[in-house]
């Protein structure tokens, strides 16, 4: 849906010297069946995940809540399963799955990654980047040291912008009520930009910002990051 993420994160590990490959034959982490309550059927995705994915040093996901179901869910799927070598597989990937940002400061150890972008930007942290993978200020540290933006604080930043999945469609009044006041704070802040780490979020929000014609675009971290002066965004 947001084919714009995958290209820019390879564009930036790419130009920080990392070898990239994008398996074709990758699929949905399961987070979709899990969250719904068919856990039985998130099981073959899981087994998926690992053959797909088993053999590389690293895992990168550009999305705080695929990479959060992959590290906080899997294992309680594959010890349902009942399958004691899926559980030995799982523990053993798990360590290599790696938010961006996190792979970005932990892993590369950068936070200047040679961006360019000049906006005045304001920062979204999403609920699973915030509360299941603790990424802390690892993406404000990435966006303090892009070259010519503008950051600013995004007023209550914690609150949830109200998608959570499914709960989006199961519960649309209160979804849009805590969208809404997420995109009031957001224009309060009078960006051109909000960043977020997960385009479901994303999504979610500038739908709201869009109909309220508020002028404000979203972006994805990947795609400011990879903004450069010669390639902008």
């Amino acid at each position: 849906m947001f084919p714009g993420t995958p290209i820019a994160t390879t564009r930036l590990l790419e130009r920080l010297g990392v070898q990239v490959d994008f398996p074709a034959a990758q699929t949905c982490c399961g987070q979709i069946f899990t969250n719904t309550g068919y856990a039985d059927e998130a099981v073959p995705l899981v087994r998926a995940f690992i053959d797909v994915f088993g053999s590389y040093d690293h895992i990168v996901a550009p999305s705080g809540s695929c990479t959060g179901s992959v590290r906080e869910q899997h294992l309680t799927l594959a010890q349902r399963s009942g399958d004691p070598g899926l559980v030995r597989e799982v523990e053993a990937i798990t360590p290599r799955v790696h938010e961006l940002s996190e792979y970005l400061v932990d892993v590369l150890g950068v936070t200047d990654v040679g961006a360019y972008f000049p906006h005045r930007v304001t920062y979204h942290p999403t609920c699973h980047s915030l509360r299941m993978l603790h990424v802390g200020d690892r993406p404000l540290r990435l966006l303090r040291a892009v070259h010519s933006i503008d950051l600013v604080d995004l007023p209550e930043a914690e609150e949830c912008c109200g998608f959570g999945g499914t709960f989006a469609m199961k519960n649309a009044d209160v979804s849009v009520a805590m969208g809404s006041d997420k995109a009031r704070h957001i224009r309060d802040t009078e960006a051109e930009v909000v960043v977020a780490g997960d385009n479901s979020c994303l999504a979610h929000i500038g739908g709201l910002l869009e109909r309220q014609r508020a002028g404000v675009r979203t972006m994805h971290l990947a795609e400011v990051l990879a903004s450069t002066q010669e390639e902008p965004a």
